[in-house]
């Protein structure tokens, strides 16, 4: 029992952490995929019971994080800040998780670099108050290996509790499983059949869920637009190893991570035999640490090459299952160096990630990935409002997400719902269609960051390999847009680096 109440003493003063450094977040309105999928699906559920949503796309995800935002609504109201604290709730559990499983294959320092570390990197920082699933299943990730580890006899139905939360809060999670039958197979040489029943049981929600999702909707999952978005538009081998680079590059590199793996490297080549730091706490046999070793280098290496091989998008938060592993494996290496040489790599570290929140790369990248979400909302919020106050309820020409801010007010933006009319994005064909006297006012933004000294405009091979397998393109150009349609520009704001523009029509628009 003390030991319980120490974990739970730590994991409320992680969590009063985070909700003190998220502080001037929690009120912000829902943000890109959170507005268009994530928040619709929890609100159907909450009004409806509904597992699979009806006032947005199906995706084929599995529900359990719109059921636990549903149910933290029904205790606590809805509200932007309710879910932002209850996500923040999840983010202190991982952290906790990883400390757990870091003081169980290393030592205490370790564990606190290890545990402070992610919370401080940008996209678990930025990714802690949003309503995404992947933090979750990063800790249920967490408990699951950690639940291996222990050797206990409660270790298989533990292990098969939090593997199948996994794959119930993103059925991508289910790459888990050949890690860990491997791991049981190869290191553990179990042969138990009642072992091997707890080590296969997190398929069973899984299978459940398919087979209720098909028999609803007639996919197995997606739908056919999601279907050949992520997965028939991906499977290019060009754009396979191209993914494979990007996704080489966000782990291991991106976010000031490439500090850790330097740090690391240094650590494997100059080990010194004055006490094996990476090594189990007492009572718990050497072997923990190799285990812990083996899974992560599979997971790792799993969650690689799945995600460049399927996916849409590239985004790094689908690595968030395989963070915590990560970060504890860095540290726990770095700390075979000397310990001044080992606490100075890891403060400049932290340093360095604290700063990521604040400054953009230079190139495009997804605003999700720090703190550049927070500028986009607050900018939207801003445009939303000065919108709102004009009369007569002009009809608003602009592109996803910010046609549904305007059209749905329980996103945060608007207190009623505004006349839009939308456009698939900004690119100049994608105006093809749209006819001048559709609309009144057109609301233009920065959908992507675009800095003023963009590499890949520098760089005219990496932009058509861009252009061709990842569909990016520049946004129609302002005056081109004015001259088409007879615009005149009514209002703008900016932010750190991000706009919005509003115009008006005026005269003839060319033909």
């Amino acid at each position: 029992m003390r030991s319980l109440a120490r974990w739970v003493v730590r994991l409320v003063a992680i969590f009063l952490g985070l909700v003190g450094l998220h502080l001037p977040l929690l009120g912000l309105p829902y943000y890109w995929d959170e507005a268009g999928y994530y928040i619709p699906a929890a609100l159907d559920f909450f009004h409806s019971g509904l597992l699979i949503p009806q006032s947005t796309l199906t995706t084929g995800h599995t529900p359990l994080v719109p059921v636990y935002l549903a149910t933290a609504w029904h205790l606590f109201g809805y509200s932007p800040f309710v879910t932002r604290v209850a996500m923040l709730l999840l983010a202190a559990a991982t952290v906790t998780a990883l400390y757990a499983l870091a003081r169980l294959v290393a030592n205490r320092e370790v564990a606190i670099w290890s545990a402070l570390l992610l919370a401080l990197s940008p996209v678990f920082f930025a990714q802690s108050s949003l309503a995404h699933l992947d933090l979750t299943v990063g800790l249920c990730t967490t408990l699951a290996v950690l639940a291996l580890l222990r050797r206990s006899r409660s270790a298989g139905p533990t292990f098969a509790l939090t593997a199948s939360l996994a794959v119930l809060s993103k059925e991508t999670a289910v790459v888990l499983l050949p890690v860990v039958w491997a791991f049981a197979w190869f290191r553990r040489k179990e042969r138990q059949a009642v072992a091997w029943v707890w080590l296969v049981f997190p398929l069973l929600p899984l299978l459940a869920w398919a087979v209720y999702y098909h028999h609803v909707t007639g996919y197995w999952t997606g739908n056919r637009e999601y279907l050949d978005y992520n997965l028939y538009s991906a499977l290019h081998p060009i754009r396979i190893f191209l993914s494979l680079l990007r996704r080489l590059y966000q782990f291991f590199i991106g976010g000031f991570n490439w500090l850790l793996v330097a740090g690391a490297m240094l650590g494997i080549w100059g080990r010194r035999k004055r006490g094996d730091v990476f090594a189990p706490q007492e009572n718990h046999e050497q072997q923990s640490s190799r285990d812990f070793v083996f899974l992560t280098v599979g997971l790792t290496a799993l969650y690689i090459l799945m995600l460049s091989v399927v996916g849409g998008a590239t985004l790094r938060r689908y690595f968030l299952p395989v963070f915590p592993l990560f970060f504890l494996a860095a540290v726990a290496l770095i700390f075979q160096l000397p310990k001044r040489v080992a606490r100075s790599i890891v403060c400049a570290t932290t340093f360095c990630l604290v700063g990521s929140w604040f400054i953009n790369p230079p190139y495009p990248f997804p605003f999700e990935d720090n703190l550049a979400y927070a500028d986009f909302a607050r900018l939207h919020q801003q445009t939303a409002a000065y919108l709102e106050s004009l009369p007569g309820n002009p009809r608003i020409l602009t592109a996803w997400p910010a046609s549904d801010e305007l059209a749905r007010p329980f996103l945060g933006y608007v207190r009623r719902p505004l006349h839009v009319v939308a456009v698939s994005g900004f690119k100049p064909e994608e105006f093809r269609e749209v006819s001048a006297d559709s609309f009144d006012l057109l609301y233009l933004y920065s959908r992507k960051w675009e800095p003023a000294h963009n590499l890949l405009n520098r760089i005219p091979f990496l932009e058509r390999l861009q252009t061709r397998y990842f569909d990016y393109a520049p946004q129609a150009r302002d005056d081109w847009l004015a001259a088409q349609y007879g615009l005149r520009l009514l209002q703008q704001f900016e932010r750190r680096g991000q706009w919005v523009r509003v115009y008006s029509k005026q005269g003839k628009p060319q033909n």
